[in-house]
This record gives structure tokens, sequence and C-alpha cells, in this order.
């Protein structure tokens, strides 16, 4: 069962690539006193996430902010070294590049996806959601392989 509106984020501690090198934070750091859009996806570098999903959230950034939103994340089942590197190379430096590296979060969230069959192992499915002092006020999950609700143009709509 994933997390449903309403409940609380685990604390659960991700990574994020600084310019020394991979730093951990708590999902009270990131989520603790804010207004958050996370959204999450497969992997970093895969199609429709490099495509369409991450460049969604660099366009409309400013958009969302304007909204009250005090950090936007971008999470994938993938290392630090990963993440930053794909957030380097898709011009994302306003977003939170978050590394859950062992899957901890995306399996506390009840959100994984097993593409063991497709050689990529236990990923994140392809979400959005809206978390507000560590409450999730929304919460949009893709269907199969779908990229409908978690857009940032919807997410957006939702703000």
């Amino acid at each position: 069962m994933s997390i449903q509106v309403g409940e609380r984020i685990p604390n659960i501690t991700l990574a994020v690539m600084r310019p020394d090198g991979p730093a951990e934070l708590s999902a009270d750091e990131i989520f603790g006193g804010k207004k958050v859009v996370l959204f999450a996806l497969p992997g970093a570098y895969t199609p429709t996430c490099s495509q369409a999903h991450l460049p969604g959230y660099v366009v409309h950034r400013d958009a969302i902010v304007a909204k009250g939103v005090d950090t936007i994340a971008c999470l994938s089942v993938n290392d630090a070294f990963v993440m930053g590197a794909w957030g380097e190379a898709s011009n994302a430096g306003d977003i939170l590049m978050l590394a859950d590296g062992s899957g901890a979060f995306t399996e506390a969230v009840g959100l994984t996806l097993d593409l063991t069959d497709r050689h990529m192992g236990v990923r994140s499915q392809r979400y959005a959601m809206v978390v507000d002092d560590g409450v999730v006020t929304h919460l949009n999950v893709e269907d199969g392989g779908g990229f409908k609700v978690s857009d940032a143009e919807t997410v957006l709509g939702l703000l």
C-alpha cells in the first residue's frame, strides 16, 4: 500500500551531490516546515525521464515556486553521483536532485517498481506529490508506463 494523502513522509535519509561529494539529508530536513513538490521517476537518463519529466519541472520551476513552493525535488533510485551529473546535464540547478540509492525511501512510501526483467532492478514508480510540512497533500501516481498526472503542468494546476 502506498503512502496516502494526509500521511506524514517517513524520516528516511536520502543523498544529494555537493561540490565536495555526496551528502546525506533526512526527510525531516527536506520536508519539515516547507512546502515541497517531489516528483519521482524510474531512472536518470532514461527516455521519458530525460526528455519530458525533469525538463518540464526545469521549465515551470518559477511558476511552481510562485505558488508558494519552497523546494522542487526530483527523486530516483540512483546514486548521488548519477543524480548530480544528470541534474547538471539537464540544467536543473534549482531542483533538489535526491538520490534514493538503496530504494529505502521508495520502499517506505510503497511506490516501488520492479524492473528486474528489464535489467534495471527495483526502481521508483513515476509520481508527483505535494508535501506541506511533512504531510502529503496531493499524490499523483502514474498508471503503468503513463506520463499524464505527474508532469509539471498538472502539478502546477494542483497548486
